[in-house]
């Protein structure tokens, strides 16, 4: 009975996941998919997700225990039809982008669970149009801060907080239109929720037989790995320097834990990562290799996260974050993997693109403000059996691109390129996937925002492959550095080249 439960509390996240995307107004959300759907019990603890977002999910599990503990602090009564918002980074897990909606699910009186989700809004505030700031020291920089509110109560929308949203977001009709979809998904997940529990007895129990099931069989497999400690070291860029992430992977019998104490200090940029992000990049790797197993807070419990607060990869707030979210998630995920190669030699692949080359453009066209962000994705790493992958969103983002049909009639946006950018996959026996090539004009004056990542050092190859190719962005001919923003003019053509995964096993010259 339990299997049956398990699955059906997955498919209910998963059509969670579907109403949100179909109702949301915004291309990010309706094309690119930029959001995640999860349940869990009424002790906080994840019960099914969708497969949507990797950065999303992980990171549910510490949010949600976070939001619960904000509720108990605050003495906020969450009453059946009431709904929070949030998107303080330091509560939610992620960054200030990602604006969280969750509700109580209420069964003969009483909270037996909660559905929530997580979109990426175009742009929430601050100075920057998409809301991530290259410059920012503070999230203040960044965006508008939201702590848990109730965006509904009782039913009714709050149009307080609506008002909020109106008044500091950039674009708000996108805004309220995918926040309408977010209340929407919750809503068809309560009902669903609701059904299940009509229809079988024993709901919680069996969603705690489920937990302990998947607990047991991640240690079942994880038994079978090497125990030991197993050092890694990756980096990230910052004025032209490179700024280290040092892990110590320590694998037992009944546990992974990563210590992270000898990464960098938190800094003055948006580099910084809460903790949220940083669990949910370690746990994405480790989950990478393991076989198709459901993923709920049974996986999660073997997971150990050791990183010194006011480091890079748990800052204090008020640090700035937003880059955190999309770039240092991606190295973290990187130097996870290059631990686990020594633990588990032929079964991890070399380094994919490692940046989720995040464009953000914005400003005035016609008396309307318009913001828009993409993520452009690269080429991922050679396989122990087979070559990369070309062109493609590489392990902490897993969403779509804008069409450029949909970009084109939505923005005063021309795109002039767009290809895969041959040999950009290091050599090796099996080679890293390509990358891509994607330009753009403008069709009158804006504010361009780049945070990106790899264009110092391309992704590394494993057993003699060589590295991808590092990022490129040229705007008329100029090269620009991974962060950057200012103004470019209508003539001005940007040129992105994403870098190619890194190869793995020698390359033999001699072969063709």
């Amino acid at each position: 009975m339990w299997e049956i439960v398990h699955k059906s509390s997955i498919y209910i996240a998963e059509e969670m996941g579907v109403a949100l995307k179909k109702s949301a107004l915004s291309p990010n959300i309706r094309e690119r998919m930029d959001h995640s759907c999860a349940i869990v019990n009424d002790e906080g603890k994840i019960i099914a997700q969708a497969e949507h977002i990797p950065v999303h999910l992980g990171s549910f599990k510490i949010g949600v225990t976070n939001i619960l503990n904000y509720i108990e602090k605050e003495g906020i009564e969450l009453n059946e039809d009431d709904m929070l918002m949030f998107n303080d980074p330091y509560i939610s897990g992620t960054h200030l982008n990602d604006v969280g909606i969750i509700a109580p699910i209420y069964i003969d009186g009483k909270i037996s669970g909660y559905v929530i989700n997580k979109a990426h809004h175009v742009d929430v505030g601050g100075p920057i149009p998409g809301s991530l700031n290259p410059f920012a020291k503070t999230i203040y920089e960044e965006g508008t801060v939201i702590p848990p509110l109730k965006i509904m109560e009782k039913g009714n929308i709050n149009r307080s907080v609506l008002s909020i949203i109106r008044e500091n977001f950039k674009v708000p009709d996108y805004s309220i239109g995918d926040i309408n979809a977010q209340i929407a998904a919750n809503r068809l997940g309560i009902i669903r929720v609701k059904e299940l529990f009509g229809k079988y007895d024993n709901v919680k129990e069996n969603w705690r037989i489920s937990i302990d099931y998947v607990r047991e069989l991640v240690l079942s497999q994880l038994r079978k790995w090497p125990k030991g400690i197993f050092d890694a070291e990756d980096y990230l860029e910052w004025n032209n320097n490179l700024v280290p992430i040092k892990l110590e992977l320590s694998i037992t019998g009944d546990k992974i834990s990563a210590d992270f104490s000898g990464t960098s200090a938190q800094m003055e940029n948006p580099l910084n990562a809460v903790f949220g992000v940083t669990y949910s990049a370690v746990s994405f790797a480790v989950r990478s290799l393991l076989p198709e197993i459901p993923t709920n807070d049974g996986f999660y419990s073997i997971i150990e996260i050791k990183v010194p607060e006011g480091s890079l990869l748990n800052p204090k707030k008020p640090a700035a974050v937003g880059g955190g979210n999309v770039e240092t998630s991606q190295r973290v995920a990187d130097v996870t993997f290059l631990a686990l190669s020594k633990a588990l030699p032929n079964k991890v692949p070399a380094a994919s693109s490692g940046t989720m080359m995040n464009i953000m453009l914005g400003g005035l066209f016609n008396g309307k403000y318009w913001s828009y962000y993409e993520t452009i994705g690269g080429g991922s790493g050679g396989r122990p059996c087979k070559p990369g992958v070309s062109a493609v969103q590489n392990n902490m983002t897993n969403t779509l691109n804008t069409p450029i049909e949909i970009a084109e009639k939505q923005f005063p946006i021309l795109f002039t390129k767009y290809y895969i950018r041959e040999n950009s996959g290091g050599k090796g026996k099996y080679p890293g996937g390509d990358g891509i090539i994607r330009g753009f004009r403008i069709l009158s004056r804006t504010r361009i925002s780049v945070i990106a990542d790899r264009f110092m050092i391309g992704p590394w190859g494993i057993d003699g492959g060589e590295r991808g190719k590092p990022g490129k962005i040229t705007i008329s001919g100029k090269n620009m550095p991974s962060k950057f923003s200012m103004e470019i003019e209508p003539n001005d053509e940007v040129i992105v080249e994403t870098p190619g995964g890194g190869g793995y096993g020698k390359f033999n010259s001699n072969l063709k």
